[in-house]
Order: structure tokens, then sequence, then C-alpha cells
């Protein structure tokens, strides 16, 4: 058994945190007249980092490549788009309607030296899939230093050349 030293400061801190997504989940639940209530909607997303890139699938039911935007600013890949309400408003009867629809907007940050032109996107049956090539591993650069205008020396990371005419 592993004793976990008690800390109160971040019991309440998690106490915080959680009455904040309480009270963001109904303040911040638009409506749509007295009585309704529209739910967010956000597509669920992973990331999985496989090989030599990063691969996003977004599920998307319900929507078309049309529907979808895909946009790579600034080091930050940005996927938007709506889904359209399918319900139609009658007079008589009642609709009970538990999708959400709506807008949505999900960003991601990506490493830097992303190629922006490398970035591919596919959907197929309701998932899109955004492939992001990792950057390449930026490689010492090797410095070429004169000494008082004798031979140069080449020194390459950490380590240095004998100077010229040493053996």
């Amino acid at each position: 058994m592993t004793i976990v030293r008690w800390e109160p400061l971040r019991e309440l801190n998690s106490l915080q945190s959680e009455m904040n997504r309480l009270f963001n989940t109904v303040f911040d639940t638009p409506s749509n007249g007295p009585g309704t209530v529209l739910r967010r909607w956000m597509p669920a997303m992973d990331l999985v980092e496989a090989g030599d890139h990063f691969v996003l699938r977004a599920d998307l039911p319900g929507m078309s490549e049309e529907d979808v935007t895909v946009e790579f600013e600034d080091g930050t890949l940005t996927i938007s788009g709506e889904r359209k309400a399918e319900h139609e408003e009658e007079q008589e009867g009642f609709h009970r309607v538990e999708r959400s629809f709506g807008a949505f907007s999900r960003s991601l940050t990506l490493p830097q030296g992303t190629d922006p032109e490398a970035v591919t996107a596919s959907f197929d049956r309701g998932v899109l899939e955004v492939r992001v090539p990792k950057p390449e591993a930026r490689k010492p650069r090797r410095v070429a230093i004169s000494v008082g205008g004798r031979d140069e020396r080449v020194i390459e990371g950490s380590e240095a050349a004998e100077p010229a005419g040493v053996a």
C-alpha cells in the first residue's frame, strides 16, 4: 500500500476545477428560447504518434467533407465545421432531440518546423483523418574557426579537431 501525503491546497484546486466545469456546462449552454436548451457539440478526436508522422482522427457523423475545414497556420492545426440540425419544426406532436448540432472548432499546436505543405487530410464514412509528418530533427552545424590568421580548425558538436600540423 502506498502512502500519499495529503495536501489540502491540491484538494481545493481539484474542487474548484470541478465546480468550474459544472458551472460552465450550465451557464455556457446556449438556448433556443424558453424551455429549450441547445447542447454544444464538440467532435471526439484522437491524436496518435505513428512512426514519422502524427495521425489525427475526428469523428464527424452525419457530415461530409464539404462541411469541414482544415487549416494550418503559424504552427496551429484548426479543424472547424458545422453539423446542421436534421429535425423539422412542427406545431403538433412532440419531438425529442438528443443529438447535438451546431458549429465547432478545435485547434492543436504542432511542433515547430512542421511543413504545412506536407499535411494531408482524408474523409471516409464520417471519420476525418489528418496526417502530419514530424519535423526533421535539427542536426548540429559544422563551424570553421580561424585562429589568429593561422590555418582553420573545425569544431563539430563538443569535440574539436586537432589544429593543422599536429599529429
